[in-house]
């Protein structure tokens, strides 16, 4: 269950089927939840022996008190820092406050002093089901554990992440690790939420797997193993017409190199032919040092009719512009039933003239999605899941939202996040090599959703492979080439 993705209200319900169903009381659940949670500790934070638990109130606060008594069970010196009085606790969470307590751990007011000495601050402060920004003395102790340059664990979610959408609600703790429980929560993994969790892990605190059954999952995360059983070995007999012929469209003056990544990146994943149209004046540059792209001077759109003949798969958008050319040539495109990959200006030029259709597969960042879905990228980042839902619906196909936690979204009512990419890649080309990756695997036969799943997987995978090596400062979008072609003949 650790890839699935599930809502705050879906976790809810598999606390209720867990209770119900299984008998296993929501106490035993926080105590599950605390062991997981020392484990995590010793294995991710070895050397920590000073630890101080930051508990606020609720269950979450529950979670940190547990943890504080098995802790100081296992001999570390271990504190309690509450926001929260444990005698204004209830339910379950004032049991495990109570139980703390007679451990004989210290539990004291919360201080910036507590903290300074700390090895390690565990954040139990705030839980799941925060619906409003945070304020008051939540956000000033929030504040002072970020400025304590201290390493945190986050129990659950770093307090003021939104475990939905991935937005900070005012302010976040930033937390070098997260533990969640029970199922994996999409804001942890997209939008602000990488950027404030840290490593996640899950631990589903042995909820039996029927339970998980009964529950509809918001999406799912995509692995190495989804990869390699659609990239699967190629016969002994093939040749190249059966691999497919991918035309990409674009570079308008100035842009040349957008049209060469996208195709280039396109005969790395495998595509058997790979055609550009550009203009006359880019031939040699589209050409210079790898032959292998066969250029074609396109001045007006009437040129392009019978390329669109010959080819399997269209990128339609690198370098394109939104000059009179670049909207010739997206009308004419436009005009066909091929499959394509549309992005950049391709995207932007859709935006003003709107159409749906099940054979294309949209490759937006945020700025991009905003302009599709005629507002802003602020409210596009605010919920991700939503945006992309809203996309597809609106447009059709198959759609991917790119950014931290890419997501894509198709025909079924199912959101795939991807996991893999670091910030080395906010950097010019990156989503000219993306497009030209999902193309060439389309030309090959993948359907819009495999071809859209595996090349956004292929791309960021290589990203983080190739910064693993030299660092995310200086990441160029051809550096990732050596590593595509790697990672699409998966062993």
């Amino acid at each position: 269950m650790s890839r699935i993705l599930y809502t705050n209200r879906q976790i809810r319900e598999l606390e209720r089927i867990a209770s119900e169903r299984f008998n296993i009381a929501p106490a035993a659940l926080m105590q599950r939840a605390g062991e997981a949670a020392l484990m995590a500790l010793c294995k991710h934070f070895p050397r920590a022996q000073k630890i101080i638990v930051v508990c606020g109130a609720g269950n979450n606060a529950g979670d940190g008190y547990v943890l504080a008594t098995l802790a100081a069970q296992q001999g570390l010196q271990v504190k309690v820092a509450y926001l929260t009085p444990p005698a204004e606790l209830t339910g379950i969470a004032a049991d495990a406050a109570q139980a703390c307590q007679h451990a004989g751990v210290a539990t004291v007011p919360f201080t910036v002093a507590e903290i300074d000495s700390a090895d390690l601050i565990v954040d139990a402060i705030l839980g799941t089901g925060l619906s409003r920004d945070v304020d008051g003395v939540w956000r000033k102790t929030i504040a002072e554990i970020n400025q304590a340059n201290i390493p945190v664990m986050a129990l659950d979610v770093p307090s003021g992440m939104n475990v939905d959408t991935g937005c900070c609600m005012g302010i976040a703790t930033q937390a070098q690790l997260t533990i969640t429980f029970i199922g994996l929560k999409p804001g942890l993994l997209t939008g602000h939420g990488p950027a404030y969790c840290g490593k996640v892990i899950c631990d589903d605190l042995t909820i039996p797997e029927a339970a998980f059954t009964e529950v509809q999952c918001v999406g799912e995360t995509i692995t190495a193993t989804d990869i390699a059983k659609v990239l699967t070995p190629r016969r002994r007999d093939t040749y190249k017409s059966q691999c497919g012929h991918v035309l990409v469209i674009g570079g308008d003056y100035g842009m040349a190199g957008a049209v060469r990544m996208s195709a280039e990146a396109a005969a790395r994943v495998g595509a058997g032919l790979v055609s550009v149209a550009t203009h006359p004046e880019h031939m040699d540059i589209v050409n210079n040092g790898r032959p292998e792209l066969m250029c074609r001077e396109v001045a007006a759109k009437a040129d392009l009719y019978g390329l669109l003949a010959k080819v399997d798969v269209v990128i339609l958008g690198p370098g394109l512009g939104r000059s009179s050319w670049g909207r010739e040539l997206f009308d004419a495109v436009m005009m066909s039933r091929l499959p394509m990959v549309i992005d950049a200006d391709g995207l932007n030029l859709l935006a003003e003239k709107k159409q749906h259709r099940d054979h294309w597969i949209l490759t937006p960042h945020a700025g991009e999605a905003a302009r599709l879905l005629r507002y802003s990228a602020k409210r596009v980042q605010a919920d991700r899941f939503a945006a992309i839902a809203e996309l597809q619906h609106h447009y059709g196909g198959v759609s991917v939202l790119k950014g931290s936690g890419s997501l894509i979204r198709g025909l079924e009512d199912k959101t795939y996040l991807c996991r893999a990419g670091n910030p080395g890649m906010a950097t010019g080309g990156m989503g000219d090599v993306l497009s030209g990756v999902i193309g060439g695997l389309l030309a090959q036969g993948l359907t819009p959703l495999d071809a859209a799943r595996a090349g956004v997987w292929v791309h960021a995978t290589a990203a983080d492979q190739a910064v693993a090596k030299q660092g995310e400062r200086g990441l160029l979008a051809t550096d990732l080439m050596p590593y595509i072609r790697h990672l699409v003949n998966p062993s």
